[in-house]
């Protein structure tokens, strides 16, 4: 098998990892080198779901040991087995980046024979980037499950951002997708360690939804958990897809909106400090609402419209419309005694109106919702 099957075997076996970077702090300190770690946030393709994606994201290799059920590179289900030498590698990432194809790395690999074995091969490629061609650039380093603290801790040495995945939100809920694989000592004492490491970009983490009949607070609850004691950089959510040859092949494709309705949580839970207990509320069976969730928590936390010159901070950040930068600017306003009185003003400031205007007071009136007419 040559260089380019290889590439294209490997890229395709990656696809189902979201790996959006964010620009790393990590100072360069030499000026014979190439890349720059902080200019990754720009990005240049897109997945499926309409992320953005800038760095070469592929697998080392594909042979896998470990039995995941809804994983095409599962152990027996792989039908093109497929890996690179670190030289190889090291060889086809510095070619895409010269070339402007790239700007940075994605490593991930599935686990050969031990985690530890396949990490060696993995960061002598990402050693010989870093050293023999003397690329600076941005990488993201894939923790494997099992993977001693040693390999992690030399990992972490020339890595902008780490990352293990959870897959499932619980030990019971792995044990349906995965027999081999054990919740508390294989992923979350890795992640442990990495919080411990100094890595510029942190660590990040992935859940697999649907794929063992989780509920959203199941997901919810633990990636909260993380934020507050793991210190996560970022949760990512990838719907279920079933993949022909596996064992869940005939289960159904989980919507990407549910996908997308636990991203919308994510981010209000991440940067508006929303207590999970109010998203709690508008669950039904440990399920979120099928229609925005922060129009739901609207709806459920507002009785009536708020007036938008006398609104506090977390009155603003729980509109539907308003976010962080549009908040601050309105209670700038307030600060110095302007009154917002038009619907332009809202919009020059960064609220969405078609958005906002239901819950929102202004001179009086406040526009009425679809269901208030019935």
């Amino acid at each position: 098998m040559n260089t380019l099957q290889k590439v294209e075997i490997l890229g395709q076996s990656a696809k189902w990892d979201s790996c959006a970077s964010s620009a790393s702090p990590r100072k360069i300190k030499t000026d014979d080198r190439i890349g720059n770690a902080a200019g990754c946030g720009i990005c240049h393709s897109f997945t499926e779901d309409g992320q953005c994606i800038s760095l070469w994201k592929i697998l080392y290799s594909n042979v896998c040991s470990f039995d995941c059920k809804y994983c095409a590179n599962a152990s027996g289900c792989n039908k093109n087995p497929a890996r690179f030498e670190p030289e190889e590698f090291a060889k086809v990432f510095i070619s895409l980046y010269v070339r402007n194809y790239v700007e940075g790395l994605f490593i991930s690999s599935a686990v050969e024979k031990d985690p530890d074995k396949t990490t060696e091969f993995m960061i002598e490629a990402v050693n010989l980037i870093r050293k023999k061609y003397k690329f600076q650039g941005y990488i993201h380093f894939k923790v494997l499950p099992g993977t001693s603290y040693d390999l992690i801790k030399h990992a972490s040495e020339f890595s902008d951002r780490m990352s293990i995945n959870l897959e499932a939100p619980n030990s019971s809920r792995l044990s349906e997708i995965s027999s081999v694989k054990d919740y508390k000592i294989d992923i979350l004492r890795r992640q442990a360690w990495l919080k411990r490491m100094k890595i510029p970009s942190g660590q990040t983490t992935q859940l697999v939804v649907g794929s063992s009949d989780e509920s959203d607070l199941e997901i919810l609850k633990m990636i909260d958990w993380e934020y507050k004691n793991i210190k996560l950089k970022r949760g990512y959510y990838s719907a279920f897809t079933p993949v022909p040859k596996t064992p869940l092949q005939f289960k159904d494709r989980t919507p990407l909106k549910r996908e997308n309705r636990l991203y919308n949580i994510d981010f209000m839970l991440r940067k508006y400090h929303i207590s999970l207990n109010e998203f709690k509320d508008i669950m039904q069976n440990e399920m979120l609402p099928k229609i925005d969730p922060k129009v739901a928590l609207a709806r459920n936390h507002f009785d009536s419209g708020i007036d938008i010159n006398e609104s506090s901070w977390d009155e603003l950040i729980r509109v539907p419309g308003i976010g962080p930068r549009s908040a601050s600017r309105i209670l700038e306003l307030q600060k110095n005694h302007i009154e917002i009185e038009k619907k332009q003003q809202l919009k020059s400031i960064g609220v969405v109106l078609k958005r906002a205007l239901p819950f929102i007071i202004l001179n009086g009136k406040r526009q009425k919702m679809l269901h208030e007419f019935n």
